[in-house]
Order: structure tokens, then sequence, then C-alpha cells
């Protein structure tokens, strides 16, 4: 089973998950974080590998000066998640994103 990562959405318990890959356009993602921020969710940002990572980092850089131009705060928690693809384990970076107040 092979992933592709560009921007996927996946819901999962009330929790929106992005998939970021090395040719996911920042400003793209940017808009779907910020406009499932907007609606009051909660959204996962998961990036794996050095490019996918750099993407997911621009786009919310993006997010966040849009965001905050609307008045809305928002927090970025980082940590790693394990995702099983083709039998492998393969770990990834995970932001947790959530408005604050």
């Amino acid at each position: 089973m092979r992933i592709n990562m560009y921007l996927g959405v996946l819901n999962m318990e009330n929790k929106i998950v992005l998939k970021v890959g090395m040719k996911s356009v920042p400003n793209s993602v940017a808009g779907a974080i910020s406009a499932y921020i907007k609606k009051g969710n909660v959204i996962e940002v998961v990036a794996m590998g050095p490019e996918a990572v750099n993407q997911a980092n621009k786009a919310m850089i993006v997010a966040y000066g849009w965001l905050i131009q609307s008045g809305i705060h928002v927090s970025f928690t980082p940590s790693f998640a394990d995702l099983e693809i083709d039998g492998r384990i393969k770990t990834a970076i995970r932001w947790t994103v959530k408005k604050e107040g």
C-alpha cells in the first residue's frame, strides 16, 4: 500500500487530520487549516519526510498569520506519530492545532 501525502483530509472522531506531502502547496494547506479552525475544529497536521515537514511548517506559519489577523489565536503542539506503511512502522511529525481561548 502506497500513501500519497499531498493534501489528504480525514475526519476521525471529530478531529480533522491533514496529511501534508512534499508536493503540497503551503497556501492551500494554510487555507484548509484556517477554514477548519474557524469552524471550531481541532486539527492534526501530519507530515513524513523532510520536504513534507518543510511544506507543513510553511503552511502553519501562513495560517497563523491569517488567523491572527482575524483575531483568532491558535496553538501548535508537535509530537511524533507512528504510521504503518507496507507493514513497516514509519515515524511522522504531527502537530495538533487548536484555537486558544
